[in-house]
C-alpha cells in the first residue's frame, strides 16, 4: 500500500467524520485544507434519482455562475460570413466551417465549448461521434445552436456551465476556484444546485436530489446536506 504524504494525511484527518454539512461549512472546510501548488477547482458532484438511458429522465441544462468559474474557456464557432465576423469580435478562439470540421476530424480539438449557427448543423452533424462523447456537440437546448452568436460566445467566456447527467445519474462540474472568496463560492454552488433542481425531468420518480458532494481537485470530498443546499 502506498504511503500517504503528510499533506494528504492532514487533509483526510480534517475531513474524517464530517458529512452532510451546510454549503458554507463544506466550502470553508475545503478552502482551509487546500494546499496544492496550483489554484484548485472546487468541484460538485450530484447523484440524481434518474436513469438517463430513458429520454424522459435525461437531465441537461446550462447555468451562468454569478461569479464565473475562474477558468479560461476556449470557444469554437461554426459560422460563415457576418456571423463568423460576429463570433470573432465577441472573442471566439476558433471560427470556421468546412475547414474547422476537417481540423476536428483530423483529431485536433483545441476548445472547451462549441457553438454553431443553425445553417451549420449539416456540417456539425458529421462530427457527432467525435464531439458527442466529449459533451461538445452544439445543442439548441443549452443555447449553443443559435443565431445570437455574440451572446453565446460571451456567455461561454463569462462563466456559463453546461451540465448533463452521466449513465449513473451523476452530474459533475467545476464551480469556481479555491482562491475565490468563500461567499462567492457558496453563491456559485447554490446557483448550480438550483439549476439542476429546476431541470428535473418529467419522468423522474421518487427522490430527485439524492446526494451532493463537494471537493477540490486534489483534496478529499465531503457530502452536503441536500435539504439545506437546495433552499434559496
Amino acid at each position: 500500500m502506498a504511503k500517504l504524504g503528510k499533506r494528504t494525511r492532514a487533509a483526510r484527518e480534517a475531513f474524517a467524520g464530517k458529512s452532510d454539512l451546510s454549503v458554507e461549512e463544506a466550502v470553508a472546510l475545503i478552502k482551509s485544507n487546500s494546499n496544492a501548488k496550483f489554484d484548485e477547482t472546487i468541484e460538485i458532484a450530484m447523484n440524481l434519482g434518474v436513469d438517463p438511458r430513458h429520454a424522459d429522465q435525461m437531465v441537461r441544462g446550462v447555468v451562468g455562475l454569478p461569479n464565473g468559474t475562474g477558468k479560461t474557456v476556449r470557444v469554437a464557432v461554426f459560422a460563415r460570413g457576418p456571423k463568423a465576423e460576429e463570433a470573432t469580435e465577441a472573442g471566439a478562439d476558433i471560427v470556421g466551417a468546412e475547414d474547422l470540421m476537417e481540423t476536428i476530424q483530423g483529431g485536433k480539438i483545441e476548445f472547451d465549448r462549441c457553438i454553431a449557427t443553425p445553417d451549420m448543423m449539416p456540417i456539425v452533424g458529421r462530427l457527432g461521434k467525435v464531439l458527442g462523447p466529449r459533451n461538445l456537440m452544439p445543442n439548441p437546448k443549452v443555447g449553443t445552436v443559435t443565431m445570437d452568436v455574440k451572446a453565446a460566445v460571451e456567455a461561454a467566456k463569462g462563466g456559463e456551465v453546461q451540465f448533463k447527467a452521466e449513465k449513473a445519474g451523476v452530474v459533475h462540474a467545476g464551480v469556481g476556484k479555491v482562491s475565490f472568496d468563500e461567499a462567492k463560492l457558496v453563491e456559485n454552488v447554490r446557483a448550480f444546485i438550483a439549476a439542476v433542481a429546476k431541470a428535473k425531468p418529467a419522468g423522474a420518480k421518487g427522490t430527485y436530489l439524492k446526494k451532493i458532494a463537494l471537493s477540490s481537485t486534489m483534496g478529499p470530498g465531503v457530502t452536503v446536506d441536500v435539504a439545506s443546499a437546495s433552499v434559496e
